[in-house]
């Protein structure tokens, strides 16, 4: 074969190795496209143009079931919970309360901050339904419509409202979260001063805010000769108390504690009551009837009360809310 021969084979072979090798990059290329696409598909969290359902789901995974709503993907029973049962808003955990919002339950009238006692419970609860402090949103619900018959805007509602039967046939509650006993606030000139039975309060003038159990205290436990005062809430009773209308005002404890320390000059934590019937008194939120997510702040209540954490934020926001003298109720 000539040498001219040998260079144009030469030449063809040399021609169809680059062709070949030039296949092989465009082949690699594609499959890392192919697999950049999919990781970022699978990774990216949130991301509009994700298009992908997986994504979407691994959103709400970590917004809503994330253990304790700091999305390190370790979900807690009540988060599973939670992300069965739902909320009345996609991700967003939405608690209802009342304004102003007094301490020691809040403070600073904001139930965003995270400090008082309801409030520091609430973001406990929320943390262990999977919901981070920004995936909580508040929502104002004057006290008596929160136990109200009907459909709610909230997921639940917490702002001291006591358990009963009565309220139990048209709303759910959870579990208890704080046992109270009621209290009379008046001045330290009261004539209910030294008072050691509720006998003695009878001949008093007394008020409370409608539809509480401290009025119902009054009129089924104290029952005084005259009809008690009732006020639309509990600004308008420590008014009345302030104004002289009343001879003391009947609160839970660690209110009236905060109102004779703070907000009343002059008047004082007169004496409490013991808790009467076969159960204590107890604070529980509310959910509308048949709300599944019940059972899951169950289980986060659960969860707070065992590994201590409840008593933990009872302890730094109520611990002063217990040395008054007892009123016996036989």
């Amino acid at each position: 074969m000539s040498s001219t021969k040998v260079r144009v084979v030469a030449g063809v072979v040399l021609a169809a190795s680059l062709l070949v090798a030039c296949g092989d990059d465009d082949d690699d290329v594609a499959t890392t496209g192919d697999a950049a696409t999919d990781d970022t598909t699978t990774t990216t969290a949130g991301d509009d143009a994700g298009g992908d359902d997986t994504a979407e789901d691994d959103t709400s995974d970590t917004t809503a079931a994330g253990g304790d709503g700091s999305g390190d993907g370790e979900m807690t029973e009540a988060a599973a919970c939670a992300a069965d049962a739902g909320t009345v808003s996609e991700g967003v955990l939405t608690i209802g309360t009342d304004t102003p919002a007094f301490p020691p339950w809040f403070q600073d009238d904001d139930p965003t901050n995270g400090e008082g006692f309801e409030s520091a419970v609430a973001y406990a609860v929320a943390g262990e339904l999977g919901f981070a402090a920004d995936a909580v949103t508040w929502t104002i619900v004057p006290f008596n419509n929160a136990f109200a018959p009907g459909e709610k805007d909230f997921d639940f509602d917490i702002n001291q409202v006591s358990i009963t039967a009565e309220r139990e046939e048209v709303v759910d509650f959870s579990d208890g979260y704080y046992d109270v006993n009621q209290a009379l606030v008046g001045y330290e000139d009261s004539a209910a001063v030294g008072a050691t039975t509720v006998a003695e309060l009878q001949g008093l003038q007394l008020g409370a805010q409608v539809g509480t159990t401290s009025l119902d205290f009054i009129t089924e436990v104290i029952q005084p000769e005259s009809e008690p005062l009732v006020y639309n809430d509990n600004s308008a009773a420590k008014a009345a108390l302030d104004a002289g209308q009343v001879d003391g005002i009947v609160l839970d404890l660690p209110t009236a504690f905060y109102v004779s320390a703070v907000e009343i000059e002059g008047s004082a934590v007169i004496g409490q009551f013991p808790s009467v019937g076969d159960e204590p008194e107890q604070f529980g939120m509310v959910f509308e009837d048949g709300n599944p997510l019940r059972d899951c702040v169950n289980q986060a209540l659960a969860a707070l009360d065992e590994s201590g954490q409840l008593d933990a934020i009872e302890q730094e926001w109520l611990a002063e809310a217990t040395g008054a003298p007892v009123i016996e109720v036989g």
